[in-house]
């Protein structure tokens, strides 16, 4: 049966953060929305400012469905995968088998193109795909704490030290320039 668009719909049931208490519950396919987001403007800001040729828009697709996998195996917390190596290794081959089962419910003639786009640690747009992923992450502890719940400091902190050591320069320009607003209220937009 062709029910892939079906399964990737489910994104909507996939909370994040399970293991926190959350002030605001945050889906997979919020996450998702906001990683292609932020990927699709990393590769902007590299083109236009650092006179980058990436594609933005193939970024914000790989985005979309970075974490599709999760459809399939759970939001299983960052702290809980890098427990071990070897639960790593675990971890990421149970993530393959589940890109495999979710192109196996495309037809066959569309197989290959979400191949490329579920295989995304292999692209040239990865990096930009991580710095968006850790990107999303950090906005959430930072929405988290700014709104009194002190259970994401830690996460905040370990993401803050990951981004401050990713090499893009784009991913340096958003801290700097629009990384602040995420804390403001409307009216102070």
């Amino acid at each position: 049966m062709n029910n892939f668009y079906a399964i990737i719909s489910r994104m909507k049931y996939i909370l994040r953060w399970g293991l926190m208490r959350n002030v605001t519950q945050e889906n997979l396919l919020e996450h998702s929305h906001q990683t292609a987001i932020l990927a699709h403007a990393l590769a902007t800001i590299e083109n236009e400012r650092c006179g980058g040729s990436v594609n933005a828009d193939k970024a914000a697709v790989l985005a979309l469905y970075h974490d599709s996998a999760e459809i399939i195996t759970g939001d299983l917390p960052t702290p809980i995968k890098n427990l071990s190596p070897e639960l790593a290794k675990s971890y990421d081959k149970a993530e393959q088998t589940a890109y495999k089962l979710l192109l196996s419910r495309l037809p066959e003639d569309l197989r290959g193109s979400y191949a490329k786009i579920l295989d995304y640690k292999k692209d040239e747009l990865y990096p930009y795909v991580k710095a968006a992923d850790l990107l999303s992450a950090y906005i959430k502890c930072i929405q988290e704490l700014d709104a009194g719940n002190k259970e994401f400091k830690t996460a905040r902190d370990s993401l803050a030290k990951r981004l401050d050591s990713f090499p893009l320069q784009s991913l340096k320009i958003f801290m700097e320039e629009f990384l602040p607003s995420f804390i403001q209220t409307l009216d102070q937009q």
